[in-house]
């Protein structure tokens, strides 16, 4: 399945057994010698909600939380006929979260609440901050000033007068190992087009550049908003297609009750069967 451009493999843990190592994710993930995936999804059987949701990266480790990959997640227990309801709660490691398909085709996720305190990213700094700057190495021109957000997996994002232009191939590397980020992180470079706006590319932690990370865009999005670059709500505009990211917070209050939406589109691409004793 496909959601704008970030691609995975789908695989219905319910009605069949499944076990997987680490290296044989690494050789279904390979695009010349496997099936070729930015991540991984497993459907299971949860005791506190609908379903259970894990996701594991290219390089065979697990996170919290993917929204593209949350967004093909409805859409596929509804094609695989695992439930009729058209909204479900899916466990995750990071909470539950709420998934809507809408009459349009498109699915809207409750993405839950923004984290921003450096324990919850995590990130390593004295005090919590709006902005930090990141050294990089040495060299002053590779200081970089991100805002850090949790959107259940840790987010670095920084504005850049040009996206495309972004030394996202050369600094997203260094962001992500970046020792402040004992989790590593994910690297977002974010151009404002207006208020309502943003252009954005992805180093994804354990997957490189993605052609589009859905909790990446809700971080970029948050994190303008935040700090009163942007306005919900937001267009995220990605090499593999937008998203809609709703936080309307509202001035001069508190906030902490207020959620992220991301709508978007969710595709099937292939389904097959994997031999995995081969």
């Amino acid at each position: 399945m496909q959601g704008i451009g970030n691609d995975f493999m789908v695989i219905d843990g319910i009605t069949q057994p499944f076990s997987l190592t680490t290296a044989q994710i690494k050789q279904l993930s390979h695009r010349n010698f496997g099936i070729g995936f930015d991540q991984l999804l497993l459907v299971e059987t949860s005791t506190i909600a609908d379903f259970k949701y894990r996701i594991f990266n290219a390089d065979g480790g697990e996170v919290a939380q993917c929204g593209n990959g949350a967004r093909c997640f409805v859409r596929f227990v509804h094609e695989k006929k695992l439930t009729e309801k058209s909204e479900i709660s899916v466990e995750t490691a990071s909470g539950i979260i709420y998934l809507q398909l809408l009459a349009n085709g498109l699915v809207k996720v409750n993405m839950g609440l923004p984290k921003f305190s450096p324990a919850e990213i995590p990130f390593i700094a004295e005090t919590a901050q709006s902005t930090y700057t990141l050294a990089l190495n040495d060299a002053e021109q590779n200081r970089v000033v991100i805002a850090t957000v949790s959107m259940g997996n840790p987010h670095a994002v920084q504005f850049v007068l040009d996206v495309e232009s972004a030394p996202v191939s050369t600094f997203g590397p260094l962001i992500e190992a970046h020792q402040q980020f004992p989790e590593r992180v994910n690297a977002g470079f974010a151009e404002i087009v207006n208020k309502h706006h943003i252009k954005l590319r992805v180093y994804e932690r354990g997957s490189g550049e993605t052609l589009a990370c859905g909790t990446g865009a809700c971080a970029a999005a948050v994190a303008g908003i935040r700090l009163g670059l942007l306005a919900s709500p937001v267009k995220v505009s990605m090499r593999g297609g937008e998203l809609s990211i709703d936080w309307p917070i509202k001035a001069n209050r508190n906030n902490d009750d207020v959620v992220v939406t991301m709508t978007g589109p969710a595709v099937t691409v292939f389904d097959g069967y994997c031999d995995l004793t081969a």
